[in-house]
């Protein structure tokens, strides 16, 4: 109970720190207008809210709001519920399904150590000599629990289609469980699979299982991969004819292709284990045993030879040469890039339940182990523990492309200085339209390519005679580049449009880092076969008429965009220049209620991020998508190019934009049929006008 208080206590001081952006240690009503909420946490009603006033308004009874799970976040928390306010029940919902979880608070690239067991037939094992060259699935089960004897069947079929180069285990930890019960389940399975007793819970909790449903898969060198539930069909309270949700099995495969499951990490409803695995002693933090594993996850992508990070980290030595550094981009929170505001942990679990399928953030347990490491002494470990090294591809991500477009001439970028955005055109010269389901941009010299938006710019006729650069931005991004984020790649039956003939505009950001080069960036793309049944697109909030006056230091600017038919939305990427200091999207629902998407309160323009959900939100016509960004344009920020002027919008970064990308489909629309427009008012400090891209 100690350890749940101080972990909702911790949540609460983040969420108010986060809300209090002029850090004087006081909210005010504009750093969050979620009224109702204000007025529960204002005790002395003298319209200010201080930290230890919103400690013990939560300690009576307002901690529910501040947890925020999916449905129920208060204004301001990343992701809410786009539903009026409603009482929330004091205890947990009847029905429960598989809830996605931070991979890292669910042990995602943990190295499993040596464990040996027995079958129910006696048969001794050893974890290192079945892991030597396959894949391991340790699937929990029970013969007493109901949810647990639903999926036997399920894990029948997953190992018949799956036997070929994996090892399935299935681990029995309910100590109850009469032993003829397990070899009658055993049976079923012949020698495709191992059947575990593990009445003391030793092996469940070597692999960190929680329930009697979890299933956990090691990839090369013992290392967790997936962390979950084995599909959605079957959960508390409630049952469906057929999965929606085949997570296990959609893992295996990305895991057998070398790549990292979309899904990595949920939570698997089934019978509770008492068997919760606990932190590893600080003799077991090695680099090779432990903490390599979390550099390969968060840092190694683009802190590595030939990666765009100013130094490689994928080795001990490296770590060690830099661990002040590492240690000091933790502590201020900009590495790994994600900015969206953290979703507090469950109280009871302690896990992070994140909207986010692309969540880049550090899980408290990485961070604490890493952080705790550096301080420790630094032991390397015993290399034979390290895993094998990534590989990273110099080729395509996506697979081989069904087309690549290139720059026709290679951009020349200067030493040093500052190089404004530079436009370059590339014709695809297309006969026909094109279904595109995988879309890779590929920088020519990564070391000076700080990010590219590439936009459709219709044909070279098309293109003719003046152009609206707000309005171009208000029919969305098609391809994207930063460092770490190059691919966009949609499900199957989801795909974007390339019109016959388009052109594909690449705004080229680059950032000179001392020695004069060339750029050719290039963008490859792997067709649909057919036709998809949703066409994903992309929509811009923008207000092209901001204006930030002299020395504003939290200047506000707000859009909004009016949906005229219902839409699924998918992500959200905003865009702001350097005076960007933080910004929101919001939904406002038909009867007015007003819930919180997504809240970056600390926005960084070196990191144009794409945040795409889990769970796509479904809004409805006459819902409104409201973007708000505060900018500052004082002396105190050091990347300000001119403190003195009044900055408007415009395409340089001493230019400032207020934009805002929504990524979408819209259910029953065909493919390319055309929709009714999308209406936006821009407001703030320009007043409030309608109009139409």
């Amino acid at each position: 109970m100690i350890v749940r208080r101080a972990i909702a206590q911790q949540a609460v001081e983040q969420r108010f720190d986060q809300l209090d952006r002029n850090g004087d240690g006081k909210i005010t009503r504009d750093e969050l207008p979620a009224q109702a909420f204000f007025q529960r946490l204002d005790l002395d009603a003298d319209g200010v809210i201080t930290k230890p006033e919103a400690l013990e308004a939560v300690r009576k009874g307002a901690l529910k709001d501040m947890r925020a799970p999916t449905g129920t976040a208060p204004e301001g928390s990343s992701i809410a519920a786009a539903q009026p306010a409603k009482p929330s029940p004091a205890e947990p919902p009847v029905r429960e399904g598989p809830k996605p979880v931070r991979p890292g608070d669910h042990g995602i690239g943990r190295h499993i150590a040596e464990v040996t067991f027995k079958d129910v037939a006696g048969e001794s094992h050893s974890l290192a000599a079945i892991a030597e060259s396959r894949m391991v699935v340790f699937a929990m089960t029970s013969t007493s629990c109901p949810i647990s004897r639903k999926y036997l069947p399920r894990l029948e079929e997953l190992v018949a289609a799956n036997g070929d180069g994996i090892a399935w285990i299935l681990v029995n930890p309910v100590a109850s469980d009469k032993l003829p019960d397990m070899k009658a389940a055993a049976g079923r399975f012949g020698t495709r699979a191992t059947y575990v007793h593990d009445p003391e819970g030793r092996l469940a909790a070597a692999v960190g299982a929680v329930t009697t449903t979890d299933a956990v898969v090691l990839g090369r060198d013992r290392t967790v991969a997936y962390h979950g539930a084995i599909d959605d069909q079957y959960g508390f309270g409630y049952s469906i004819e057929a999965p929606r949700r085949r997570y296990l099995s959609d893992a295996i495969a990305a895991i057998s292709a070398g790549k990292a499951p979309l899904v990595a990490a949920t939570e698997a409803p089934g019978c509770v284990l008492d068997v919760p695995p606990g932190d590893a002693p600080a003799a077991e933090l090695t680099y090779h045993g432990r903490i390599s594993r979390i550099v390969e996850r968060h840092c190694a992508e683009c802190h590595r030879d030939g990666g765009v990070g100013p130094f490689p980290l994928d080795s001990y030595d490296e770590l060690v040469a830099h661990a002040g550094m590492v240690r000091e981009v933790i502590d201020r929170g900009t590495m790994p890039p994600w900015f969206a505001s953290p979703v507090p942990p469950d109280t009871e679990t302690g896990r992070v339940h994140t909207p986010w399928a692309n969540d880049r953030s550090l899980a408290e347990p990485e961070k604490r182990d890493l952080l705790r490491w550096i301080s420790g002494g630094r032991p390397e470990g015993n290399p034979a523990d390290a895993p094998s090294p990534k590989k990273y591809p110099d080729g395509w991500q996506i697979g081989t492309p069904d087309a690549v477009f290139e720059f026709a001439e290679p951009v020349a970028v200067k030493a040093t200085g500052v190089m404004p955005y530079h436009t370059v055109f590339v014709e695809t010269r297309l006969p026909e339209d094109r279904w595109v389901r995988a879309i890779e941009v590929q920088p020519g010299d990564r070391n000076v390519v700080h990010h590219a938006l590439i936009h459709l710019a219709g044909t070279e006729e098309q293109a003719d005679g003046p152009r609206d650069a707000a309005a171009e931005e208000r029919g969305g991004f098609w391809g994207e580049y930063v460092p770490g984020q190059n691919t966009l790649v949609y499900p199957e039956g989801f795909a974007k449009k390339l019109p016959k003939g388009s052109r594909l505009k690449f705004q080229m950001h680059y950032t000179p880092n001392g020695t004069a080069t060339t750029d050719r960036t290039r963008v490859g793309v792997i067709y649909a076969k057919e036709p998809p049944r949703h066409e994903v697109r992309v929509a811009g909030i923008v207000n092209a008429r901001i204006s930030i006056p002299p020395g504003a230091a939290d200047h506000r600017e707000e859009a909004s965009l009016r949906l005229p038919f219902d839409a699924t939305i998918m992500g959200f990427m905003p865009h702001l220049h350097v005076r960007g200091k933080a910004c929101r999207y919001e939904a406002v629902r038909g009867g007015g209620a007003r819930t919180t998407l997504l809240d970056i309160p600390r926005y960084d323009f070196n990191w144009q991020l794409l945040y795409r959900l889990h769970e796509p939100l479904a809004l409805n016509a006459g819902d409104t998508i409201v973007f708000t960004a505060w900018f500052d344009n004082s002396d105190g920020n050091p990347a300000n190019p001119d403190p003195t002027k009044t900055v408007r919008w415009g395409p340089q970064t001493f230019d400032e934009m207020h934009l805002g990308y929504v990524e979408y489909y819209v259910p029953g629309l065909q493919p390319g049929q055309a929709m009714p427009g999308l209406r936006q008012r821009p407001a703030g400090a320009s007043g409030q006008r309608q109009f139409r891209p």
